[in-house]
């Protein structure tokens, strides 16, 4: 990268044919909009930040940066915890935030055309007036974008029986670079339910944290939207252990639940504590599944967690009987890490194992966390191995900052042990590239980089992150 580029000769360039209330200059502002959440991931000095509202803005961004050498790090709502969004020295800051109009809903073929900008709750409230629903929630839905979610195929709650971000993503507009000329924006994908012409380029770009080039406009599958009120049931535990024992057994006795989650003592205090929901749980951790089956048929299934959950030794399994405890309970889960990072700084694992390994993996956690004296609140989408263990650190205390990260590269090498992988949704980013080359061979990693060095050969798009 060039480091002979000043702001004021970026801005001078940008200016000439993008709208001057499009750029940001106020150092506080773009520091600001230069790093996501993650803890002590590295950030960078950006020159400037450019608050697109078009993907023709975004073409002449990358078309001017291509010119002059400058990297481009394109971001959404910043709610990443990987580091995948944090701005490298000299680059521009492409916040595509103020792109989030839906484009179009189509109910006839259940399909919706989105900007990468729109907030993924902001959107399944679109679609559910019309009788739709979009189904990938991540913890961060209230927050987090769906350009962020395509960048890092973001998860959620109910992924375990409706699947993840590239399962919804059929195509794509994005400005790419390499032998398509750095500022074309080009279509990828397709808005029909098969299709099989050419190499699979929309889903290779769903999860590329935004290495491959920058999405500007998004086709999403969508759903009818779920009849009637889901059974909820919840497990108490004396253990983590014991609780990865209970949904080992969901899944070797054929269950699919929407949403089979976890959250410990940790959690559940942190959140009481912050949010008042009234959580009275004595456990020390929680299971909580949700069937949407309707009729008998779910009756019968969430006898069968019930079921499956006794086989982890609980204090008590039950299917809930109040509605409003049970989406208290929920509620909980997705408030636990903003509650949790009010205590301090959070480091957040994202590693993910084969379901049948999640009592083994638990086990593991509380070893390294033990050995390593640090204090870890733990949060999951058990029912598919996701697992997040969160490291909770004093403010300034290096000390124990080093130990969480310690504790943290051990916690990834017990993931890739199992056959697991460093992160299940949250992306690679920065904090985790060294898990990944622990995790990937190096003809793997050779190929990647091989893709990356085709569609992007000048290295401007959100260099430095994955590879």
């Amino acid at each position: 990268m060039s480091a002979v580029v000043t702001t004021p000769q970026l801005l001078e360039a940008l200016s000439r044919t993008i709208p001057e209330q499009r750029l940001v200059t106020d150092r506080d502002i773009v520091a600001s909009l230069s790093a996501d959440d993650a803890e002590w991931a590295p950030v960078g000095s950006a020159l400037a930040a450019l608050r697109a509202r078009s993907e023709a803005e975004v073409q002449e961004a990358v078309r001017i940066c291509a010119d002059l050498r400058v990297p481009v790090v394109p971001r959404g709502a910043g709610t990443g915890l990987s580091g995948g969004a944090n701005a490298v020295d000299g680059c521009l800051v492409l916040d595509l935030s103020k792109m989030d109009q839906v484009v179009e809903v189509d109910a006839d073929n259940l399909i919706c055309v989105v900007q990468p900008g729109i907030v993924n709750d902001d959107l399944k409230a679109i679609v559910r007036e019309q009788g739709l629903w979009y189904p990938p929630d991540p913890a961060s839905a209230p927050w987090s974008t769906i350009g962020g979610n395509v960048a890092t195929n973001a998860g959620g709650l109910c992924c375990l029986k409706y699947g993840v971000t590239r399962d919804y993503v059929l195509g794509m507009r994005a400005v790419m670079g390499g032998p398509a000329g750095y500022g074309t924006a080009v279509r990828l994908g397709r808005r029909t339910a098969k299709g099989v012409a050419g190499l699979d380029l929309c889903g290779l770009m769903v999860g590329s944290e935004g290495t491959l080039g920058v999405v500007t406009e998004v086709t999403l599958r969508l759903r009818p939207a779920l009849a009637g009120t889901p059974r909820t049931i919840v497990g108490a535990f004396d253990n983590l252990v014991d609780a990865g024992v209970a949904v080992a057994s969901v899944t070797r006795r054929g269950l699919t639940p929407y949403a089979l989650e976890l959250l410990d003592r940790e959690c559940l205090t942190a959140v009481e504590e912050w949010k008042h929901l009234g959580l009275e749980a004595e456990a020390q951790v929680l299971l909580l599944a949700r069937v949407d089956t309707p009729g008998e048929g779910g009756a019968d299934e969430a006898r069968g967690i019930v079921a499956a959950f006794e086989d982890g030794n609980p204090l008590w399994a039950v299917e809930s009987s109040d509605d409003t405890e049970a989406e208290a309970l929920f509620a909980a889960r997705r408030l636990a890490y903003p509650a949790l990072e009010r205590l301090g700084p959070v480091l957040t694992e994202d590693i993910c194992v084969p379901r049948s390994a999640v009592p083994a993996m638990l086990a593991q956690l509380l070893d390294i966390a033990k050995r390593h004296d640090v204090r870890m609140a733990t949060i999951a989408h058990a029912g598919d191995g996701n697992l997040h263990p969160l490291l909770l650190t004093p403010p300034g205390d290096d000390a124990a900052r080093e130990a969480a990260q310690a504790a943290f590269e051990e916690m990834l090498d017990a993931a890739i042990a199992l056959g697991g992988t460093v992160s299940g949704e949250h992306g690679i980013g920065l904090l985790k590239r060294d898990g990944m080359h622990r995790e990937l061979d190096p003809a793997s990693i050779a190929l990647q980089r091989a893709v990356k060095d085709a569609m992007d050969p000048l290295n401007i798009f959100n260099p430095g992150k994955v590879w």
